[in-house]
């Protein structure tokens, strides 16, 4: 890939502005953003013959969304070649979701851009495949807080309630959700955002109902949430 093209996706508009107005990755994430839809769409369309359009664009939804592009800019290390202005590096801008999901799509944008559509395609793969193929194995709904809905519903568990704490300094705040399930605790998360931590509670509770219960439900696609 052209060096100076890798470096443009990995420089945040925060750092282009205090730099005089250099190029920025927000372009790239734009026509990233296109190509992993199309390779992604593509892929799930040929492996998936038998599933409806609502099931495939689940199953897209749960590998093409912020937080399961995040963890593959932290699986690839992208934080630590990060360009970032000095307000968004004294507020933990290496580890935002929203920052390394967008820098994970520039960077397929610069693929494409540098050497076309097979090269990024072959990046997605390498990328996302893991995912892809562990979402289809999984649960009953878009995300595991509604799977968890779905499936206290069901069975007449009880409502569901989320309880949150926080710790940590303003700029590096850690939540921590416990679960309830009709008054009984059944999971547990933490996580960099309040989303996040109650959403892998919900994933714990989730597989103690179907564990006890059984899930009775289709199995559409749920994102992974290591």
């Amino acid at each position: 890939m052209d060096e100076a093209l890798l470096g443009r996706a990995l420089t945040h508009r925060s750092y282009a502005y205090e730099a005089g107005g250099i190029p920025h990755n927000e372009r790239l994430e734009f026509l990233g953003d296109s190509v992993l839809g199309l390779v992604v769409t593509d892929t799930l369309y040929t492996t998936h013959p038998d599933l409806t359009e609502g099931q495939l664009a689940k199953l897209r939804a749960a590998v093409v969304n912020m937080r399961a592009l995040a963890a593959v800019g932290r699986t690839l290390g992208l934080g630590d070649y990060l360009h970032l202005g000095r307000g968004e590096e004294s507020t933990g801008g290496r580890d935002k979701d929203s920052i390394l999901a967008d820098t994970v799509e520039a960077v397929i944008g610069a693929t494409f851009t540098s050497a076309g559509l097979e090269a990024a395609g072959a990046l997605v793969h390498h990328m996302l495949d893991p995912l892809m193929a562990r979402s289809a194995t999984l649960g009953a709904g878009l995300d595991w807080k509604t799977s968890l809905q779905e499936i206290s519903a069901l069975h007449n568990a009880g409502p569901v309630e989320y309880v949150l704490e926080e710790d940590g300094p303003e700029h590096a705040k850690t939540f921590t959700a416990r679960v309830l399930v009709g008054g009984e605790e059944h999971g547990t998360g933490e996580g960099r955002t309040k989303k996040d931590a109650e959403q892998k509670a919900a994933a714990q509770a989730w597989q103690a109902l179907r564990e006890r219960h059984g899930d009775g439900l289709s199995t559409a696609p749920l994102p992974d949430i290591s």
